[in-house]
């Protein structure tokens, strides 16, 4: 099990190989299909610091944050694929979620050492790891704002790193 904790530095990520068990503890970003577009265009407009955090060696999962708990959703969704290229190029270093991502996101990845972990669907237990939270971001969106959680030894597995990915056949 390797231990990764944020920020994450570009040594850890050159580190992680596909199919690399690992555990996530820190401060992590929580978004999905309804907020990304919003940060997105954020970093566009140069105004993404205005959210108080360094995207830079973050972590982005892709869940709404609700008072059962967190839990991945479909990072193949047109909106939270979409996502990840200009992510990583802002600075996110692990985009957690589910699913398999296209070719072209994983090329994405590789190209700002960036990798993508899979989470299996554990809200129960992620609530029992899940120390904080907060809106930082969108708050209209309910609890598909943009939310930033504490996070203790979240599980996950590596699913695509330097161009490769668990789901290859």
């Amino acid at each position: 099990m390797i231990e990764l904790t944020t920020p994450i530095n570009e040594e850890d990520v050159s580190r992680l190989q596909v199919g690399d068990t690992v555990e996530i503890s820190g401060y992590i970003l929580c978004g999905r299909d309804a907020v990304l577009p919003k940060v997105l265009k954020m970093i566009e407009e140069g105004t993404v610091g205005s959210l108080g955090i360094d995207l830079h060696g973050q972590v982005i999962f892709h869940t709404a944050v609700s008072p059962a708990g967190v839990g991945p959703t479909s990072s193949n969704k047109v909106e939270i694929e979409s996502s990840i290229k200009p992510l990583s190029k802002a600075g996110i270093k692990l985009h957690l979620g589910k699913g398999e991502l296209h070719k072209e996101t994983i090329t994405a990845l590789d190209e700002y050492n960036a990798v993508y972990a899979v989470i299996p669907p554990v809200t129960a237990l992620l609530a029992s790891k899940t120390t904080d939270e907060k809106v930082i971001a969108f708050p209209e969106l309910g609890m598909e704002a943009l939310h930033l959680i504490k996070a203790d030894r979240y599980p996950a597995i590596i699913g695509a790193a330097h161009g490769r990915s668990i789901y290859e056949k």
